[in-house]
């Protein structure tokens, strides 16, 4: 594995929701240590000789990837120990050990490094009454483990899966970057809580790992057999053995409060199984169907490893920015719009459908386009439009309300075209769908430029935001409360009224607004989240991206 680190600890998010927006720092300065509280002697004896710095990178080569790193957080404190003070390991020793071994409990297996011999050694003295005394030999050693592995931690459980491999994973968002030797010299140098607090991940991954304990818990305390039936489906008034093994997951998971484990089907259960269906991304109708069943019946060791996976890629993005932006999460077929930081409103989306997928990637939404022309992309052009302009000609543009026209803008009689000797590769006009209601984009698109040739649009098509999984798209995002957006977007500006918007939008002519500020746009893959109400959601793997990064991290 490459290791990169980056000189700014300039952090961003999500879904979300990571180019991610990112707010540049300056590299931070060491600050002088207080040595007053020391006589001269205990001051000399906390430090670590330089010699035993070489000579323990020198044996340790799996710490060779942050050699010069470990060397000059060394260099600018004076050789000062950083975990070791005169009365033992520090608070924030004892803090960094604990984080280490939890993850390793709670399923982090895949990024847990704790050293053996680290582990040995302050096992050692956590049982041990007399601590460590000046002048110990293995004062130096705990030392240099524990920063070793504060970077080799640090670059796995904050940094995830290099830049290169993540692209080799579809994720196109540019990595957050972390400035690890600051990072080491605050947490060290902070009083309290510095491991918890000053963690350089977006919340969600500190949400999600917080869902993974709880999992954990579950699997290592019970274990369930499938719950099996003939029947169809069962309601409230209904009774069965079913409903009684339902209740009991249910119980376990946190939808149903209580302990009922009777085979009446209650009205209590009726709002617990919406609950569950919510976070399963089911139809929420309260009933019990095989859906409900299979999702009952995922192992949990299979939730969890969907968990870690989502950490993983939580691991890449920047921590959450306060600015306004746009997160779309393509499983979860949803738009989340956010005012300076905070979830404002969220709606129904339509992404990309296997084969034409939608791009995990991000840019500055741009301009609002009111009444636009819908540009025929060449496959579609290829696969639909030109079969049909060599079956009926003017015919068929008259029909799909379209025109032609050359690289000018200036129409073309179709008539004057033999469609016969072309392709959608090689045809040389561009076709396009006239503003109106029939209009493919519907009534606004929203740009933000990119490379994918993916933007954010209305569509005549409103029966779509209805269905329970809605990738149906040829790569673009159908929105389902395209005004809505209109007027976010354009709400500082006291020109653009609600009915100066309905009318552009209906205007039937094409216009370009440009936004004053422009707004980041985040489209991401998350399968695995926890909402904005503490909810834990899972969400099928609509392109199998869960499938490419589990091989990346557990092997096949």
């Amino acid at each position: 594995m490459t290791i990169r680190f980056y000189s700014s600890l300039a952090l961003l998010t999500l879904i979300i929701f990571a180019a991610c927006q990112q707010q540049g720092g300056s590299r931070k300065k060491t600050k002088a240590r207080d040595t007053t509280h020391y006589t001269k002697q205990e001051y000399i004896e906390q430090t670590i000789d330089s010699n035993y710095v070489n000579n323990f990178l020198q044996s340790h080569t799996s710490y060779d990837a942050y050699d010069e790193y470990i060397r000059n957080f060394y260099r600018k404190r004076d050789y000062h120990f950083a975990w070791i003070n005169k009365d033992g390991l520090t608070e924030q020793a004892g803090n960094f050990i604990n984080m280490m071994k939890n993850d390793a409990a709670y399923g982090i297996k895949d990024s847990s490094l704790m050293n053996p011999d680290l582990q040995r050694l302050t096992d050692t003295l956590l049982v041990s009454d007399v601590g460590l005394k000046p002048g110990d030999t293995a004062i130096p050693r705990i030392e240099m483990l524990l920063t070793a592995q504060f970077f080799a931690y640090g670059n796995k459980v904050w940094g995830g899966l290099t830049a290169d491999s993540a692209k080799d994973l579809e994720w196109f968002i540019p990595r957050k970057k972390i400035d690890m030797e600051s990072l080491l010299d605050s947490m060290v140098s902070k009083k309290t809580n510095a491991f918890e607090d000053d963690e350089p991940v977006n919340r969600h991954y500190i949400m999600l790992r917080q869902q993974l304990k709880k999992l954990a818990q579950i699997e290592s305390s019970t274990k369930w057999d499938s719950i099996r039936t003939t029947q169809k489906s069962f309601k409230k008034g209904d009774s069965s053995e079913v409903i009684a093994a339902v209740k009991t997951r249910l119980e376990a998971y946190g939808d149903l409060k209580g302990t009922d484990t009777s085979r009446q089907f209650t009205v209590a259960l009726d709002s617990a199984l919406r609950n569950f269906q919510l976070r399963m991304g089911l139809k929420e109708d309260g009933l019990i169907t095989k859906g409900v069943l299979d999702a009952l019946n995922t192992p949990v060791q299979d939730r969890i490893q969907k968990i870690l996976l989502n950490m993983e890629r939580l691991r890449w993005v920047p921590i959450e920015p306060t600015t306004d932006y746009i997160l779309v999460n393509i499983p979860q077929f949803k738009m989340h719009v956010y005012d300076k930081g905070k979830l404002s409103w969220s709606c129904n989306v339509v992404v990309g459908k296997p084969g034409a997928s939608t791009v995990i990637f991000t840019k500055d939404l741009r301009y609002v386009v009111f009444s636009p022309y819908w540009n025929v992309p060449p496959g579609i052009l290829g696969g639909e439009v030109l079969p049909g302009l060599k079956r009926s000609g003017s015919g068929y543009l008259a029909r799909q309300n379209m025109e032609i026209v050359g690289a000018s803008g200036k129409v073309i009689a179709p008539g004057s075209i033999n469609f016969a000797r072309y392709s959608g590769a090689n045809f040389p006009y561009i076709v396009r769908q006239k503003p109106g209601g029939k209009n493919s984009l519907g009534k606004v698109k929203f740009l933000f430029p990119n490379e994918y040739n993916i933007y954010l649009h209305d569509t005549p098509a409103r029966y779509l935001f209805g269905e329970n999984k809605r990738s149906f798209s040829h790569g673009c995002i159908r929105i389902a409360e395209p005004k809505h957006l209109a007027e976010w977007l354009l709400r500082g500006d006291s020109s653009w009224t609600e009915k100066k918007i309905d009318d552009a939008m209906n205007g039937g002519k094409e216009k370009f607004v440009t936004i004053k500020e422009k707004v980041p746009v985040f489209i991401v893959y998350f399968t695995a989240f926890v909402d904005s109400e503490g909810r834990l959601n899972f969400r099928d793997d609509v392109y199998g991206h869960d499938k490419k990064l589990a091989a990346s991290l557990f092997g096949k």
